[in-house]
């Protein structure tokens, strides 16, 4: 059986971390603030003072932190970081959405010391991560991926092998990239609706089954009708999202005219003060602009 650490129990990674110990696994668990750790240790995780402690005991460990700086110095510190603590073998399967530049980079020097890196996206939000129906896509090495399947298969429905280190990340790009899409355009067809006087509820169900079909128009409008703009995921972070997918796309000559669009309603959602809400709150912006809500 393998043994698991898993570092950074927010509101995925907590959940993720929860699944893996239901599945079977030992797991050690690791985060700045104790309480997530107090609450996993209480249904049977093991806990670690620093991630060098965690890569000592573990024969995988998973990395889920806000940003590339995050998940470098977590993973590279030389004095407390994984790769202090790592031993020959060990996989380093990070969760987080960076730029595939950085997991490029920690791929690199984990493979120097004969250490193994996955970079792991997820898609599926905290609904996903709580149910274990997560999609996630995946870039490193496929001895290591099948090593780490079983785990995976703890935490997700659905894991594709994109390719080399850092693909994984480009592949959570293009995801962001949809999502944002999704969440705008979802906003811009309940507010023009609203607008133009007719019910956006009844305009949802008349779309939902065509061509608009999609897991937002099936997921989103209840919430959003029911006042509840809490979140699922984000928008501060899909906004960091889109600042990845700028700066990639920017490094590899690119276009992406509707992504820079969108990222910019989202920059204007977050100088509004609505950054811890859902990422589908972004149609305040649109009711703002239009001078009209959905409700």
């Amino acid at each position: 059986m393998l043994k698991v650490g898993y570092i950074g129990l927010g509101l995925m990674g907590k959940s993720i971390a929860r699944n893996i110990l239901k599945a079977g696994f030992p797991v050690i668990v690791h985060n700045r603030s104790r309480a997530a750790v107090e609450e996993l240790v209480a249904e049977g995780a093991a806990a670690a003072n620093s991630p060098k402690e965690v890569a000592a005991q573990a024969d995988i460990v998973f990395t889920n932190l806000p940003d590339s700086p995050d998940v470098e110095e977590v993973t590279l510190d030389k004095k407390n970081g994984i790769i202090a603590g790592g031993h020959d073998g060990l996989i380093v399967a990070d969760n987080s959405t960076i730029k595939p530049a950085s997991a490029r980079r920690i791929a690199a020097e984990l493979s120097a010391q004969k250490m193994f890196a996955l970079d792991a996206p997820v898609s599926g939000g905290d609904i996903g991560a709580k149910n274990g129906t997560l999609t996630i896509m995946v870039g490193g090495e496929a001895q290591a991926l099948e090593k780490a399947m079983p785990v995976f298969l703890s935490m997700g429905k659905t894991v594709t092998h994109v390719g080399d280190a850092g693909a994984g990340q480009v592949a959570k790009a293009a995801n962001q990239i949809m999502v944002a899409a999704q969440m705008t355009a979802l906003g811009e067809l309940l507010v023009f609706s609203k607008k133009a006087g007719v019910d956006p509820r009844k305009v949802v169900d008349a779309i939902k089954a065509g061509a608009a079909q999609c897991w937002t128009l099936d997921v989103k409008p209840p919430r959003l009708f029911a006042g509840n703009r809490a979140p699922g995921f984000k928008a501060y972070m899909q906004l960091k999202d889109l600042k990845i997918v700028r700066e990639t796309a920017a490094e590899y000559g690119a276009p992406i005219p509707a992504a820079q669009a969108n990222t910019q309603l989202f920059e204007q959602m977050i100088e509004l003060g609505l950054g811890e809400l859902d990422n589908s709150a972004v149609v305040a912006v649109l009711e703002k602009l239009a001078n009209v809500e959905i409700l």
